[in-house]
C-alpha cells in the first residue's frame, strides 16, 4: 500500500494557539471535543499543556456513529484521569441537554466559593477546544439552540474566537479548531484522514480509501460484508478490496476497468456518514496512547 504521508500546519493555527493561551485566564473550564471514533488521534496534545490546571470536560462527539460498548470504555478512561466525560451526537442532539449539568456538577465547587464571596448569577464560562471537524461548531449551536457558530462539514471552517451565550448560567467560547505542528505517527494522521479531519484535497483518495479498506477489514470485516458483500481474505491488498467493491456497485469505465476514484470517495462518504456501522478504531491502553503520550 503507498504510503501517506501528512504533515499539515497552517499558519492560522499558530495564531490560533496564542490566542488560546490569551484566553484561558478568562475561562472556568476547557471543554474539549473529540470524535469517539478516533479518541486519542483527534485530539490535540497542545490542550493539556495549554489547559493546565483548569477543569477539564472530554465532549465524545459522535458517539452515536462509535462502537457503544467503546465508548463506555474510553468515558471509564479518561474519567480515571480526572475528565468529566459527555457522550454526544452533536447532529442530532442526543446528551447534548446534559451539557449545562455536567459543567455546573464539575465546577461546583467553585461555584459554591463564588456564592460565598456574593458573586450570585456570575455565568460560567468554558472554553470550547477541538481539531478541526470534530463537530465542534454544531456542538456549541445545538447547545444554543441558535445558529451562532459557523458548521459547515470540512475543517478549518471557523476562523476566529466568538462568545456565544447560553442562557444566563453559561457562557461558551468557540475558538477555531488545531491542529499540531506535525504528525509523529503516521497512523494518527490517517485515522484523522478517514473521519474528514484534514482536508481531502491535501491527499491522494485512493490511497486513503485504500487503507481504510485494509483497517475495516482488519477490524470490522463483516461490515465490508455487509455492505459491499466482500469476503477479505487475511493479507489481502487495500487496492484488491476497493477495486472489488467498485465492480461489486458496478463502478466501470471504459473497457470494463473499475473507477476506483469513485469508489475511493464513496467509500470515504459512507464511512463518515456511518452508513458502513458503528467502528471505534482506537481501544484504551492502545498503542495509540503509546504513540500520543
Amino acid at each position: 500500500m503507498d504510503k501517506l504521508n501528512i504533515q499539515w500546519y497552517p499558519g492560522h493555527m499558530t495564531k490560533t494557539r496564542r490566542m488560546i493561551e490569551s484566553d484561558l485566564k478568562q475561562v472556568d473550564l476547557v471543554a474539549e471535543v473529540i470524535d469517539a471514533r478516533i479518541p486519542m488521534s483527534s485530539r490535540n496534545p497542545d490542550i493539556d499543556e495549554l489547559a493546565g490546571i483548569k477543569p477539564r470536560l472530554i465532549i465524545l462527539n459522535r458517539a452515536d456513529q462509535a462502537d457503544p460498548a467503546l465508548n463506555r470504555a474510553w468515558g471509564r478512561y479518561f474519567r480515571e484521569r480526572g475528565y468529566s466525560v459527555l457522550e454526544t451526537d452533536s447532529k442530532s442532539g442526543v446528551g447534548v441537554n446534559q451539557f449545562s449539568a455536567v459543567i455546573k456538577t464539575a465546577l461546583k465547587d467553585q461555584i459554591a466559593r463564588w456564592r460565598e464571596r456574593g458573586q450570585v448569577g456570575r455565568p460560567v464560562r468554558v472554553m470550547v477546544v477541538g481539531v478541526p471537524n470534530v463537530g465542534k461548531s454544531t456542538f456549541i449551536n445545538k447547545v444554543a439552540k441558535k445558529k451562532s457558530a459557523k458548521a459547515q462539514d470540512r475543517p478549518g471552517v471557523t476562523r476566529g474566537k466568538q462568545w456565544v451565550s447560553v442562557d444566563t448560567g453559561l457562557d461558551l467560547l468557540d475558538t477555531p479548531g488545531i491542529l499540531w505542528p506535525k504528525f509523529e505517527d503516521q497512523e494518527v494522521g490517517r485515522k484523522l484522514a478517514f473521519t474528514g479531519a484534514i482536508k481531502d484535497e491535501i491527499m491522494d483518495t485512493e490511497v486513503l480509501a485504500c487503507a481504510l479498506m485494509e483497517t475495516l477489514a482488519e477490524r470490522y470485516p463483516q461490515a465490508l460484508a455487509e455492505r459491499y458483500h466482500l469476503q477479505p481474505e487475511p493479507d489481502t491488498r487495500g487496492w484488491e478490496l476497493l477495486e472489488a467493491a467498485g465492480r461489486k456497485r458496478g463502478f466501470l469505465i471504459s473497457g470494463g476497468e473499475v473507477d476506483t476514484e469513485r469508489m475511493a470517495r464513496v467509500l470515504l462518504d459512507e464511512f463518515r456518514g456511518g452508513k458502513l456501522g458503528r467502528f471505534t478504531l482506537e481501544i484504551p491502553g492502545g498503542t495509540e496512547q503509546n504513540d500520543r503520550g
